[in-house]
């Protein structure tokens, strides 16, 4: 396995940004910038051993700057919706940047996607890497706590994209983090992804009102178009006229996946049945967010000069549910002074 850091530019500010390339010993390669922790590409073999880059983004670190709708970055303080932009941790309100309506999404104005974060490559028996720093600093985008965060990225010969993320606070705070790779199995701007088969482990998914909000509601996918738990064509059912699919102009949902015991396990498969790519994702999280691309609509320009219709790519982001802060049935995520926050994520590649 190998791993080479060139320069990827300079952000407005002046700031120094690498790209970093980790390769494996079966020509899997993973192009990662400490800017926002991007993915910024993904090469893996097909069925006769073609690689390509299966993940949406762009050519230059300015166009990421410019406009970038969270292809391939780390996403927090906290990913997803926060209701009113607003929360209570122990009797006191905190008020946070409001970038989706009245909502709060994604970390804010300027979240973990935006920053540079300090890094270093690591490296294992098994493994090779780079491990992300950052200090979100107390009342950054309205969220209390200094809070330092550690993110890392590895390769296996298994031809997995493992990601571990840790954090510590020095105030009670609410945490979490996601990764927002946009997948393409077919390669990156090569079509859209209806035709690629989905399974996803859970019985479960959060509704969502017309702002895509959570109501607290946890419905049984059975006998709706949100249920995966057979593979499933993801445009089989995606322009049913089931409400929930007209909220999200497709799908845009939080799946409550079925086991989450301090190790990864199983909680979605992705087929694309022309090249035989296969994608398993492994995770720690009780949720999953299944995107497929719904806002993409050509004005996108990505790499090598391809344009991102439509439905594009999906995405499959290991988290917390929506709007956790404000909803206290839901699993906390809260965290306090003393304590530290975990996460592992692992992107797995095959082809049959």
């Amino acid at each position: 396995m190998n791993i080479t850091t060139k320069s990827f530019g300079r952000t407005d500010d002046g700031s120094d940004v690498d790209l970093y390339t980790l390769t494996n010993s079966n020509g899997m390669k993973v192009q990662i910038t400490n800017y926002g922790g991007i993915v910024v590409a993904l090469f893996v073999p097909d069925r006769n051993g073609t690689l390509d880059d299966v993940v949406l983004g762009y050519d230059t670190l300015n166009e990421y700057i410019k406009n970038n709708p969270y292809f391939g970055a780390i996403v927090g303080r906290c990913c997803n919706r926060i209701a009113r932009a607003k929360f209570t941790i122990d009797g006191k309100k905190y008020r946070l940047a409001a970038n989706n309506g009245k909502n709060h999404l994604h970390g804010g104005i300027r979240g973990f996607d935006k920053v540079v974060w300090n890094a270093e490559v690591v490296e294992g028996e098994e493994t090779i890497g780079i491990r992300l720093f950052y200090l979100s600093k107390d009342g950054e985008e309205g969220y209390p706590g200094n809070l330092s965060t550690t993110v890392t990225y590895l390769i296996t010969d298994k031809n997995e994209l493992k990601i571990i993320y840790m954090a510590k606070t020095d105030k009670p705070t609410v945490i979490n983090l996601t990764h927002h790779s946009y997948f393409n199995l077919a390669g990156q701007g090569n079509g859209n992804i209806l035709n690629h088969i989905l399974m996803i482990n859970a019985d479960k998914f959060t509704v969502v009102d017309e702002q895509l909000l959570p109501t607290g509601e946890l419905l049984k996918v059975n006998g709706t178009p949100m249920d995966f738990r057979t593979p499933t064509a993801i445009g089989e059912r995606i322009d049913s006229d089931y409400r929930q699919l007209q909220y999200g102009c497709g799908y845009d949902h939080n799946y409550v996946l079925k086991t989450h015991q301090g190790k990864p396990v199983f909680a979605a498969r992705v087929y694309e049945p022309t090249n035989g790519r296969v994608l398993e994702v492994f995770t720690t999280e009780p949720g999953i967010q299944f995107y497929t691309g719904n806002f993409l609509d050509s004005r996108i320009t990505g790499k090598k000069g391809k344009v991102y219709k439509h439905r594009y790519g999906l995405c499959l982001e290991a988290q917390h549910f929506p709007d956790s802060p404000n909803r206290p049935e839901f699993p906390s995520v809260i965290l306090r002074p003393g304590q530290t926050y975990t996460q592992e994520t692992v992107y797995k590649f095959s082809a049959k």
